[in-house]
């Protein structure tokens, strides 16, 4: 069996992104490392930078600065390490 730390290492996305994911869809962060990967691996990614948005949002309407810098930090290092996030043709909104 595999530990989730294994299964970290082989989804190509950061712990703070499983997160981030986990807590915009309401699962566990592992069944949430399985949806990540999935979208990672088909074209999704713009998927998860709109999650990753739509958190800083929540966070900001709730006066949390914290976790707003944190899911910002968030999104920049994914949007480093996905840069087909950044040619995206569709539009992205913030919630």
């Amino acid at each position: 069996m595999l530990t989730y730390e294994e299964c970290l290492e082989m989804c190509d996305l950061s712990d703070d992104e499983i997160e981030a994911i986990a807590e915009h869809e309401h699962v566990e962060p592992m069944i949430a490392m399985a949806l990540g990967k999935y979208l990672v691996e088909h074209d999704g990614c713009h998927q998860i930078k709109q999650f990753i948005l739509d958190d800083i949002e929540v966070a900001k309407r709730q006066g949390n600065t914290q976790k707003m810098a944190l899911l910002t930090k968030t999104l920049c290092h994914f949007m480093t390490t996905h840069p087909e996030c950044c040619h995206e043709t569709g539009a992205i909104k913030v919630a």
